[in-house]
């Protein structure tokens, strides 16, 4: 299983040169299977740059959406494999409270965008797996799990030949509001995962402001990954303020968490054009 980056941000997207090493792209990440099935996790503003990627292969594309705000969508109308001709596109969105499964079709309407999602010239297929919690996509099982975010939302679990990804981002660990998945009921979802994924959009001064708007502390992430005893984890959903300098030094401090909890989970931050493989002994490439 191969993993890419094409949008580590949250919220909105980045731009200038402070925000250059770790990138600008709202979310989406791109997974090839071994038997070559692509997934992709988000439609924020990275997709567009994969959407160009993808062009030429071809195969069926299956676009899994944790919920429906603009960070996660926004991408989709300039995703090129959608204007193909009969390119097979399998959508399968958050489920959010209340149901909006196609918001992602809907906001190619009105006076939102000039095209609309019916012209768009690809067979997308819409299927919100409805009373499953886990499925079969290509050579992989699929799990979810509800997010702890205003307006819910889903978080992936992508299980193949013995190595586990998890997808969980836009969450907030510690909510005020009604919560959807404990603590401990996120260490067994994700337990000994290969890599995590999670949602790191917040630091302390962050904090009492935006308690409650679904994002989780740094040090809450790490906390759940290091409890959850996954292999590696990869810090995402960067707050849209966050320069370069402001993550390395978030890298820093996790580094002398890790060191004195004598931690082995690998723990960094995402940056677009990473590339992870999960096989035994892969270490993460650079594009």
């Amino acid at each position: 299983m191969w993993v890419k980056f094409f949008g580590v941000r949250g919220s909105m997207p980045a731009a200038g040169a402070e925000f250059a090493k770790y990138g600008g792209n709202t979310a989406c990440v791109h997974v090839e299977l071994e038997d070559g099935t692509d997934i992709i996790l988000d439609a924020g503003t990275g997709i567009v740059k994969l959407g160009d990627e993808l062009l030429a292969k071809g195969k069926p594309i299956h676009l899994m959406l944790t919920h429906n705000h603009w960070d996660h969508i926004q991408g989709f109308p300039f995703f090129t494999p959608a204007y193909q001709i009969k390119r097979k596109i399998v959508l399968t969105p958050g489920l959010t409270t209340p149901r909006e499964d196609d918001a992602v079709l809907q906001q190619m309407s009105g006076t939102w965008f000039p095209i609309k999602s019916d012209e768009l010239r690809a067979d997308i297929e819409l299927t919100p797996y409805e009373g499953l919690d886990s499925w079969q996509v290509g050579s992989a099982t699929v799990r979810r799990k509800s997010l702890n975010h205003p307006g819910g939302g889903s978080a992936y679990l992508i299980e193949e030949n013995g190595y586990k990804l998890a997808y969980v981002t836009d969450n907030e660990l510690y909510p005020p509001y009604q919560i959807s998945t404990t603590f401990e009921e996120w260490v067994e979802f994700i337990s000994e995962a290969d890599l995590l994924i999670h949602d790191a959009q917040y630091i302390d001064k962050d904090m009492p402001h935006k308690h409650g708007w679904g994002h989780s502390l740094v040090d809450q992430a790490v906390e759940l990954a290091v409890t959850a005893k996954v292999k590696q984890c990869a810090l995402y959903s960067h707050d849209y303020t966050r320069t370069d300098e402001d993550i390395e030094h978030q890298v820093a401090h996790i580094q002398a968490m890790l060191e004195r909890r004598k931690s082995k989970t690998h723990i960094f931050a995402a940056y677009e054009g990473m590339v992870i493989q999960l096989a035994d002994d892969a270490a993460p490439i650079d594009d």
